[in-house]
Order: structure tokens, then C-alpha cells, then sequence
């Protein structure tokens, strides 16, 4: 889909799934790196578990399907040499802090002046603008502040952090939508654009937090396993069973109650429902009038024939029953599930840097007319620079070796 065009990637590990969105979109991504390469390289998980800037797998994911060369921007040589790129890309992707491009001669003024179809896409924490802009954060600070850790855990501690870098992840995903509506916008008019992108108004919105307490005046509340709908008594999601949970809620009504029902049905099969479980019209309650003791003696019978079951033998009945009921899977679980694999979802990418090929998650999306792909995995460090800065921009291999002595590169 965007074979045509090339993309100048700075960014660190908060832009870093942009640049991988749009590679996997078909553009030519190149990862500019800073000399000895970028600090990203040094987040873990490692292969094998052997801590080696070559060997992040956090790098090998999120920079699969790019180029890699070495660049100091810093330096005198190294702004000319961008702003050559610059004059054949069509977009930009960085997550320096605010002003700092401006401040090396290398903002979005010069760089449209260069090219005036460049679309600059700038990714940071808080965005260009506004008190916190010249803030640095982590992914914690995000989840922090857009209320989505007060949400996570149980109500008798601390709020939690999720496990893994949601705010790094949701900036990059908003930050390749930007750019591809700007570039919309450019095939329209042929005028490039700066698109600003954080993390923090998207995942406020998507913590829903803020949106309830303006209709409600009510914060929500942190009940672990448990589920606070309106003022509701609590509902448990989440249910022990022999070899992990799954997920369902105890629920009755006009929506829910066909499921509840089947499950009670099910139950008495094995003469684990209790008498006055049957006697409930479940197509008909009210669960919002009930109290929390009533629910509580509704849960302890199914909590317990939950428990005398596998995830497997839930999942299949339930889908011969029509309940609403799901495994929560592990990883070892996920990478075997038949609907992933029945997609061709797992691919193999060749290392011969490391004598092996890799299991990666692969299409994320299928089309009828531009089928994605995976055509290289992540560059070394500067793996790219001769095929760059010699094949495409006409450097002596001589230019090459100084500029390498004096840093550039």
C-alpha cells in the first residue's frame, strides 16, 4: 500500500511501532540510528537471554521490515546528510523532546522549506504543547496520569501497572493513523504537514475514567477480578477452573439471562445446580436490584463447578451451548490457537546473524489487493549505510571511512 514511499525513521521506544505500522504498510522505512547505535537496543527480553545490543528482541520486532544506517544529526556533515535524505522522503517520524529539531536547524520550517511535501511526524509523551511538553516520561508516568493504573488491581492496594509498555504503544499506533490522514490530505493538496502525537489524550479516553466521572460525578474503583457496572453490585469476570481461568459473568436479564441460563442447565447435568439456582427466571432478573450477599450465593455453586473443569472443556461447551464464555489464555496458549494459526499468523524470519530463523507474529490484517509481508528482519547497526549512503546517495567509499572517524556516522 505504501510501496512508493520512504520514510526517515528517529524515533526511540516511544515511536517505535510507527515506523514498524507503516514498514509493514510496504514503505521504505530507514532506521537512522546515532553512532554505536541506539539505546532502544538495550531493551530486554534478549534472545537466548544473552543481554547484547544485538540481540533485543524488543529491537527485532519493532524495527523488522526496515533499513538501518548510523547518522549524528548533531554534527555539521550529519544535518547536510539528512537534509539530502530529506529532499527524496516523503515523511519524518521522530521522538526528540519539543524543540529540539528546531534547536539543531533541523525543525519542520527547514525541513518543508527543503521538501514541501514532508510530512514531519513528531512523537513524544505529552505532545508539542502545554505545560507538561518539555516533561520527559516513562511508560509509567503515562499510565499514571490518564487514570488508567488507578483502574488496575485490588480495591484494598495500590493501584498497578500493566505488564507491559501500553503508552509507548498506543503513541506510536495514533502517531502512524496521524500520519497516514496527513498523507491523505498531501495526495489531495501536495502540501506536507507536522503531525503531533502523545499517548495521553487517546489513553485517557480509552481508560474511560474521565468520561465517567463527568456524567456520574463517581471515579471507578479498583476490584481486581471483579467488575463494577453503574452502580451494580460487583460482578466476578474472572473464574478459577482446573488449569488457569476463564472469563464470564453471572448476569440475568433480557440480555444476558439466555446465557446464565445454559450454564445453570449445564450444571444440573452433573447435579452441581443447586434447587434454588433452577428456580430463578434468569430471562426476567433484575441483577441490578439485587444485593451483593444474593449475587455472592449465586457465584459460590458456579465458582465450583468452574473449578472441576479444564479451560478446554469450558471453552467447547460453551460454544455447543451458546455461552458467552471464554478461556484466559497464556502465551503458550496463544501461539497454538487454531484461529491464529488457521491465518497464518506465526511466521519464520531467517537470522543468519544468529545461525536461526525466529517465530514472529505476523499479518495483522488481510487484503485482497496489497497482501502484507515480512521481507527483512531488523538491521544491525548500521547495516545499511553502504547501500545508502553509496548505492543511493553517490558517497565514495573514502567519504564513508571520514565521516565513520569523525563520528558522523
Amino acid at each position: 500500500m505504501l510501496a512508493p514511499y520512504r520514510i526517515l525513521d528517529l524515533t526511540n521506544e516511544w515511536g517505535v511501532l510507527c515506523g514498524r505500522l507503516l514498514a509493514d504498510l510496504g514503505a521504505d522505512v530507514i532506521k537512522i540510528e546515532q553512532p554505536g547505535g541506539d539505546p532502544v537496543r538495550k531493551i530486554g527480553p534478549f534472545y537466548q537471554d544473552i543481554p547484547d545490543p544485538q540481540n533485543s528482541l524488543f529491537w527485532f520486532f519493532y524495527n523488522a521490515n526496515k533499513r538501518g544506517i548510523t547518522l549524528n544529526v548533531e554534527t555539521a556533515d550529519g544535518k547536510d546528510l539528512f537534509k539530502r535524505m530529506v529532499e527524496k522522503a516523503d515523511f519524518v517520524i521522530e521522538s526528540f523532546k519539543p524543540g529540539f529539531l528546531d534547536d539543531i536547524g533541523l525543525g519542520y520550517p527547514v525541513l518543508s522549506e527543503i521538501n514541501p511535501r514532508v510530512i514531519l511526524t513528531s512523537i513524544t509523551p505529552f505532545g508539542q504543547s502545554g505545560p507538561y511538553s518539555k516533561y520527559q516520561a516513562s511508560d509509567i508516568v503515562n499510565l499514571a496520569l490518564c487514570g488508567w493504573m488507578y483502574k488496575c488491581g485490588d480495591e484494598d492496594r495500590a493501584p498497578l501497572k500493566t505488564g507491559f509498555h501500553q503508552s509507548y504503544f498506543h503513541a506510536g499506533a495514533q502517531a502512524a493513523a496521524g500520519t497516514l490522514m496527513a498523507h491523505y490530505h498531501r495526495e489531495m493538496t501536495g502540501e506536507g504537514q507536522q503531525v503531533d502525537a502523545s499517548p495521553l489524550p487517546w489513553m485517557s479516553f480509552f481508560a474511560q475514567g474521565a468520561i465517567r466521572w463527568y456524567f456520574t460525578g463517581k471515579s471507578e474503583s479498583r476490584h481486581g477480578q471483579l467488575w463494577e457496572w453503574s452502580s451494580r453490585p460487583l460482578i466476578r469476570y474472572v473464574w478459577d477452573c482446573k488449569d488457569g481461568a476463564i472469563c464470564f459473568a453471572v448476569m440475568g436479564g433480557a440480555r444476558f439471562g439466555k446465557a446464565q441460563k445454559a450454564v445453570v442447565e449445564w450444571m444440573d447435568t452433573e447435579g452441581m445446580a443447586p434447587d434454588y439456582l433452577k428456580k430463578i427466571n434468569w430471562d426476567e432478573l433484575d441483577y441490578g436490584s439485587i444485593s451483593q450477599e444474593t449475587r455472592d450465593n449465586f457465584e459460590k455453586p458456579v465458582a465450583d463447578f468452574f473449578k472441576s473443569k479444564t479451560k478446554a472443556e469450558i471453552f467447547e461447551e460453551a460454544i455447543a451451548r451458546g455461552i458467552t464464555m471464554f478461556p484466559a489464555n497464556t502465551a503458550k496458549e496463544i501461539f497454538e490457537d487454531p484461529q491464529l494459526r488457521s491465518r497464518d499468523y506465526w511466521i519464520e524470519v531467517d537470522h543468519p546473524e544468529l545461525g536461526t530463523k525466529i517465530t514472529y507474529p505476523g499479518a495483522y490484517y488481510k487484503s485482497s489487493g496489497t497482501a502484507w509481508s515480512m521481507t527483512r528482519r531488523a538491521p544491525l547497526v548500521g547495516e545499511h549505510n553502504l547501500e545508502v549512503y553509496v548505492d543511493e546517495m553517490g558517497l565514495s567509499r573514502e567519504e564513508l571511512i571520514i565521516l565513520k572517524q569523525n563520528n558522523v556516522i
